[in-house]
């Protein structure tokens, strides 16, 4: 039988993973090339910049293309963020730097994202943080998109399929970068082998400490469509993070949960950070505002070699990361998947 992701024109059961501050065009463009479906995240990025990076993709490879977006909601106003500046206040002194511009904040899916999908028409989109107004969804749905939405649990599983979305990924508690929770008061980040055990009826795909070819062929048997990698993805040469980051990748590091860079949970390498002031702080402010303290921080640590201000998004497949051109890796990827199921 053809799987879900060869129907919309994918070689391999691969979704290259939307990371912010790591994916872009050339990591889209190398999975792509490999065979897995692309993936750009777009939650910090304008209009323009969708246009011009979707434009950069489509005239270097062929096959699906994801866009994602977030649905969180933004405080109005922005938090108060003195608490949070007097518990940074002897990194900044320690550093010698002082509070700068802040960076770009992360963006929820509005109207004006919605036109650059209406003019790029990918075959994918995809939502983290739950879905947008049902207006908006129509608009999307009108293009002719896959629509795909992030669960972290079995209720969001079940109330994702509920608003008709063509595809599901289950996000276990072993994936990097930020839990896409939306249901709920309360973090409750649930293993993957728990979500896959959940029988939909629209395809999932399964996220989390998925590494090799051998997890791929466990999530699939599992009951799952595909997958969706990050991770592993981090130590292409495609990537884009900072060399502090890329060095700890395929070593045996600790991940954790923590809100610090961002305000809100996220599985990330224990740095500095999080060992000196514990992942979880009352005093971050909320999604995503917590990152504007830290900006100069990090900027002045990664300047020097060191993340100890830096958000290290990795899942717990850290350690069995490879350092390769993403689109051998996908090939390898897809061997590995072969060996195991044959």
């Amino acid at each position: 039988m053809v799987g879900y992701l060869a129907r919309i024109g994918a070689r391999a059961p691969i979704v290259q993973a939307p990371m912010a501050g790591a994916g872009g065009p050339a990591l889209a463009i190398a999975a792509m090339r490999g065979g897995a479906v692309g993936s750009l995240p777009c939650a910090m990025l304008t209009p323009a910049e969708i246009a011009a990076q979707v434009a950069a993709v489509r005239e270097s490879a062929e096959g699906p293309l994801n866009l994602n977006f977030f649905c969180h909601h933004l405080p109005e106003p922005a938090p108060d963020e003195m608490a949070w500046r007097a518990l940074l206040a002897p990194y900044y002194a320690a550093e010698g730097v002082e509070p700068g511009p802040p960076p770009p904040l992360r963006r929820p899916f509005d109207a004006a994202l919605c036109e650059a999908v209406e003019t790029a028409r990918p075959a994918i989109v995809s939502f983290h943080f739950g879905l947008p107004d049902a207006a908006l969804l129509a608009r999307v749905r009108g293009t002719g998109a896959q629509l795909w939405g992030n669960a972290t649990t079995v209720a969001e599983m079940r109330w994702l399929a509920a608003q008709g979305v063509d595809a599901v990924i289950a996000q276990g508690a072993e994936a990097g970068g930020h839990s896409g929770w939306f249901l709920g008061e309360a973090h409750a980040p649930t293993p993957l082998a728990v979500l896959l055990a959940e029988t939909l009826g629209v395809p999932v795909i399964a996220a989390g400490g998925i590494a090799d070819g051998a997890d791929i062929a466990r999530a699939l048997a599992a009951g799952a469509s595909a997958v969706q990698i990050g991770t592993a993805f981090l130590a292409a040469a495609e990537s884009s993070i900072a060399a502090p980051f890329r060095a700890l990748l395929g070593a045996d590091v600790p991940t954790g949960f923590t809100n610090l860079f961002s305000g809100r949970e996220a599985r990330g390498i224990v740095n500095r950070l999080m060992r000196e002031l514990g992942p979880i702080r009352s005093e971050a402010p909320a999604f995503p505002f917590a990152s504007a303290a830290l900006a100069p921080l990090r900027k002045a640590a990664e300047a020097d070699g060191r993340g100890d201000y830096s958000p290290l998004w990795a899942g717990t497949g850290v350690a069995r990361a490879r350092a390769m051109a993403a689109e051998l890796l996908v090939g390898q990827l897809v061997e590995e998947l072969a060996s195991a199921r044959a």
